[in-house]
Parts: C-alpha cells; sequence; structure tokens
C-alpha cells in the first residue's frame, strides 16, 4: 500500500527557514533579528509570509520601493529588457537602457543643476555612491577635510561611516544638526537652528579653530537612520550660503528622501537650494540596486578609474529606475505623498496627546517618525513659539526632553509585527519608530496602517511596567 506523505505545514517551513538562517548567517544580520518573517510573495503595501500571515510594509525596503512591491510598470520594465535579448552586464558601457534612465532622471533635477550636471555610476550601493562623492571633492578641492553632521547615516564603508554620527575620523568636522525635540543648545526651534548655523560659520571663520581646510560638506535634507529629522529650510539655506561663500562643495545625501518621498521629489526643493553634488540610491533603481551621484561640471576634475567598479551597469535596476521615476513624476506622487503625509502626522500627534510615551512626533511626506519616551519627571515645558518650518506650536523640550524609551520601542515594533504591521526603529537612541510606507498608498491603506499602530501603542504601553513598579510586581 503506498503511503502519501502528508503537506509540511506553512508554519512549519517558516520556522526551518528562520532556524537555518540564524545556524548559516552572521552575527551582524539587522532587520532579519526584529522581523522574524519568511516573505514569499508581495504586492503594494502587502507581504505575505511563508506562515500565511500578511502584513503591511511601512519599512519599504528601508525606504527603496517608492512604489511598493512588484508594481506592473516596473516588472513590464524588467521584461522588456530580458525579452530583448540585451546584455544584463556591461560594466559602465553606453547602453539605450542607461541612456534612456539618465535622460528621465535629468528631467527630475532641481533647476540649476540638469543643465550643468554630470553623472557617475557607482557601485550598486548608496555607500558606494557616498564615497565616491567624498573622492570627487576631495579631488576637485585639493582639501582633504569633511563637515559633517551629529546624527548623519552615510553607509557602512570606511569614508561613509567615518561621516557618520558616531565614528571618528582626524579629517571629519563634526557640527551640530538641528534638532528640535533635543535642542544640543536647549532652546530649540528657529533660536536653535540659528545658534547651529553661527556655530558652522563660526569654527569655519576661526583661524584657530583646528579645522582641517575642508574639501566638502555633507549633509542630510532629512536625517532618516538619525531619527526622522527635517533639517529647517531657513538652516539649509544658511548652509548652502555659507559652504557657497567659502568655496566649499555642499553635498546631500539623497539616498532615502529622494523621489518623492517627502512630499517633493528631492528633499532638497523644499528650501530651494541647488548642492554641488546629490547622492542617490534606494528607489532610483526602482526596487534593484542602483547607486550614482549628479554633480556640478566644475568638480568632473577625476581621473579615468579614479572611483570604479565592476557592477556599475546594472541594465534591469536602470530600467526599473527609469519606470519609477517616470511613475512617480506623470502621477505627481510626490505632492501625493506631501498631502497624505500631512494627514497621517496629523493623526499621530493626536497619538501624542493622549499618550504620555510620545515625546514627538515629526516628519516630511511619507518619512514619519514617531519618538518615544518615559514621561517620570516633570513635564516638558512648552511655548506659543511659530514653529520653524510648519508654523504650529509645538514644544519646546530642548535639553529637558525626557528621557529616551528604547524598550518601549521595541515592544512597540513587536506588537505592530503581531497585527500585521512592519515597522523599524531609528534615532540617536533607537527609540524612535520609523514609518516608510510606499507613495502608492492609498487613503484606506493609510488608516489601516494608523489604527494597527495605534492599537500596538496602546498594547506596549498597557505591558510596560509603571516607574514606581520597575519590576511589574503591580
Amino acid at each position: 500500500m503506498a503511503v502519501t506523505e502528508s503537506p509540511v505545514a506553512p508554519t512549519s517551513v517558516h520556522e526551518g527557514i528562520l532556524r537555518r538562517q540564524s545556524q548559516r548567517e552572521s552575527a551582524a544580520r539587522t532587520y532579519a533579528r526584529s522581523l522574524p518573517i519568511v516573505p514569499v510573495r508581495a504586492r503594494g503595501l502587502t507581504i505575505e509570509g511563508a506562515d500565511g500571515r500578511r502584513y503591511l510594509d511601512c519599512l519599504s525596503g528601508a525606504g527603496t520601493l517608492a512604489l511598493g512591491h512588484n508594481h506592473p510598470v516596473v516588472l513590464e520594465a524588467i521584461r522588456k529588457v530580458i525579452d530583448s535579448g540585451a546584455p544584463l552586464h556591461v560594466l559602465d558601457l553606453a547602453t539605450p537602457v542607461k541612456d534612456a534612465f539618465t535622460t528621465e532622471l535629468f528631467a527630475t533635477l532641481p533647476a540649476g543643476l540638469a543643465d550643468d550636471a554630470r553623472i557617475q555610476f557607482c557601485g550598486p550601493a548608496g555607500t558606494d555612491a557616498v564615497e565616491a562623492a567624498l573622492t570627487l571633492v576631495r579631488t576637485a578641492t585639493g582639501r582633504s577635510g569633511l563637515l559633517a553632521f551629529t546624527g548623519a547615516y552615510h553607509g557602512m564603508t570606511a569614508g561613509a561611516l567615518a561621516a557618520s554620527g558616531g565614528a571618528q575620523d582626524v579629517r571629519v568636522t563634526r557640527l551640530p544638526y538641528p534638532y528640535d525635540y533635543r535642542c544640543p543648545f536647549g532652546i530649540g526651534g528657529q533660536r536653535g537652528a540659528e545658534l547651529a548655523a553661527r556655530w558652522a560659520e563660526n569654527l569655519l571663520d576661526d583661524p584657530k579653530a583646528g579645522l582641517p581646510a575642508p574639501g566638502g560638506m555633507i549633509l542630510e535634507p532629512v536625517q532618516g537612520e538619525g531619527g526622522v529629522i527635517p533639517a529647517p529650510d531657513a538652516w539649509m539655506r544658511r548652509m548652502r550660503a555659507l559652504t557657497a561663500d567659502r568655496s566649499v562643495p555642499l553635498i546631500a545625501d539623497e539616498v532615502q528622501t529622494g523621489v518623492g518621498r517627502t512630499g517633493a521629489f528631492w528633499a532638497v526643493e523644499h528650501s530651494g537650494i541647488v548642492p554641488d553634488v546629490m547622492i542617490m540610491s534606494k528607489a532610483i533603481g526602482g526596487s534593484l540596486p542602483l547607486a550614482v551621484i549628479v554633480y556640478r561640471s566644475a568638480l568632473d576634475q577625476w581621473r579615468p578609474g579614479a572611483h570604479a567598479g565592476t557592477f556599475r551597469g546594472n541594465q534591469l535596476a536602470m530600467a526599473a529606475g527609469a519606470a519609477t521615476l517616470a511613475y512617480v513624476r506623470e502621477n505627481r506622487l510626490a505632492e501625493r505623498a506631501a498631502t497624505l503625509g500631512a494627514r497621517m502626522l496629523g493623526r499621530l500627534q493626536g497619538l501624542a496627546a493622549a499618550h504620555p510615551c510620545v515625546g514627538d512626533v515629526r516628519g516630511r511626506g511619507l518619512m514619519l517618525g514617531v519618538e518615544l519616551v518615559r514621561p517620570e519627571g516633570e513635564p516638558a515645558p512648552t511655548s506659543d513659539r511659530e514653529d520653524a518650518r510648519s508654523g504650529d506650536a509645538s514644544p519646546v523640550p530642548g535639553a529637558g526632553a525626557p528621557p529616551a524609551d528604547p524598550k518601549l520601542a521595541v515592544a512597540v515594533r513587536r506588537e505592530c509585527l503581531r497585527r500585521g504591521l512592519i515597522v523599524e526603529l531609528g534615532g540617536r537612541h533607537n527609540a524612535v519608530v520609523r514609518l516608510l510606507p510606499p507613495l502608492i498608498l492609498t487613503d484606506e491603506q493609510a488608516e489601516a496602517v494608523l489604527d494597527r499602530f495605534a492599537d500596538a501603542l496602546a498594547a506596549a504601553e498597557r505591558a510596560a511596567p509603571h516607574p514606581d513598579d520597575p519590576a511589574g510586581l503591580g
């Protein structure tokens, strides 16, 4: 008699894959530790795991998936290249696919840059584009110093890490980044941003500051990993003016903020500035690996091979990227992100009013962050001042902000996952819950995301031990 094998339960497949990953992969893995899921299918905002569960993905490949998972225009562009018989690996040779991508990318650039721009195709990751940008400006200026900012994140290679907050490099001078909620000057708002700008200006002009001659300044228009901190527009204009006046190239890292994420096609457009160099990756590849820098032609002084790499000609990524850029531009998804993001921000601010553990809510477009705190002690002072960006009255706790609560943030992320919502953490103390939904998010999906987040926040807050009962003994 034949024995029929019973089908393997989805849960067993799911658990087996996770177990083998834990046994085989390195201790350096990150997202896999906090998100124990095994994606097998995905479309738009939704991921389905090997265990049959479905999730709303508000991580979006760390901001890579502007159009969500497997968007039809992206799949069509990829299939077209495959079916054409075109070579998939061409180093940095010219191809029709590359030409179409470059043309579409240049059509989206800020006015004042596109007409005089050069493009360098880098290795497949954004961190390689950061390295290229640093090499470019140091070569053009003959100066090895670099101006960077506290809280920054620019990648994981040596030069990118040196420019990121928390690293040490004698050539890098760290400047204060305006952080309204935890202002380094204890003031916040427009005044805090003004002091940050004045600090940078005085340091540059002080002959006794011990400042290595800067070859460039690198900044994020919105710090992502640093805690979703939008730079005030006036401060951005000050950085542009002081670098231009001193012939210091300004590098804008738009790896996570680009392609409509913040409510403008490029985040620098909020302040109206035109940087000398723009670093781009993530969404420009339409979900596939691609990284470039675009810069003023006057900086194009490096020699052939000054920054090279084998995988600079990813034809599938260029096709997917061109399709994504065109779709975002033609369907005005940046404007959509601004409108929907403002609505979501308003509802998150309503949660802040009801939950003392929510210290601050901030963001731009569909790049949102909720900073969680331990609200014991005196409440943070408030002010009726006009916020430098939105004009809304907001708290100015500065140095008196409640302590961050990374444990609660981990609990909120866990409760979100239980409810089928994928979020990630960031911030100085890893206590900021970050929401990066795709730009094709519908109104109904946005409400579902916020409902699940609100429910998860309440559950995590209820389970957290009371300050007077830290052991949870009741």
